[in-house]
């Protein structure tokens, strides 16, 4: 009986110093997640050049594009795969230059899963769990991963590791792990800031696009 109630005690103490454990690394990725936050808050423009990634052992699929993004505030000029996507803070431009097509949508507010250029650096805020994960070294950079898990049971992602650069504070790259098997990763190959803007940066201009069918989701 007596052996019994050490081993009960034991197993408890174990779980709670866990607990504990858990806690502690829960606010270290908070603080952590807080600072990239913060830097992000303070540029006034970010332009980045990225790698893009997709594979899915089960479908032997291995893909791999390059792109690149201009963020002001919610504002984004996205060039990706061949099509061009703007949001000039209400709408959203999709351009398809092999198309000659134009797709004009408004903005679904409703929308908090998709992880679009506006919210890249910034989606972690809410909606997720976070830990901190494994700390490694990739190109003489020490990136710190913190893994985030979505609340929601509908969400189609398993988990998402976010590699943040232990220095500078900013995203280095971001795993997107699918509940079906699919890996996505994003990294981020230059990453510029406050760089001088053109005034009509993230404004469409129709008369750039004269044989364009335009589609408007309005």
């Amino acid at each position: 009986m007596q052996n019994k109630t050490i081993i009960r005690t034991l197993l408890l103490s174990a779980a709670f110093i866990f607990s504990i454990s858990i806690q502690a690394q829960d606010k270290k990725a908070k603080a952590l997640l807080d600072q990239v936050s913060a830097k992000v808050k303070g540029y006034s423009s970010i332009t980045i050049d990225f790698k893009y990634s997709l594979s899915n052992a089960k479908e032997n699929i291995n893909q791999d594009s390059k792109g690149n993004v201009i963020l002001k505030g919610d504002q984004y000029v996205l060039n990706f795969m061949g099509v061009t996507k703007l949001f000039d803070g209400k709408k959203t431009y999709t351009i398809v230059p092999e198309d000659e097509e134009i797709t004009i949508s408004k903005v679904d507010e409703n929308d908090n899963t998709a992880v679009t250029p506006s919210k890249m650096l910034t989606f972690f805020n809410s909606g997720y769990k976070y830990t901190l994960d494994q700390a490694t070294t990739i190109k003489g950079k020490k990136i710190q991963y913190v893994k985030l898990v979505p609340m929601s049971s509908k969400d189609q992602r398993k988990e998402i590791l976010l590699g943040i650069d232990s220095q500078t504070k900013q995203i280095y790259n971001l795993i997107e792990i699918g509940k079906k098997g699919t890996k996505t990763t994003l990294t981020v190959n230059s990453f510029k800031t406050n760089l001088p803007l053109s005034k009509n940066q993230f404004t469409f201009v129709k008369s750039k696009y004269p044989n364009y069918y335009i589609n408007s989701l309005d």
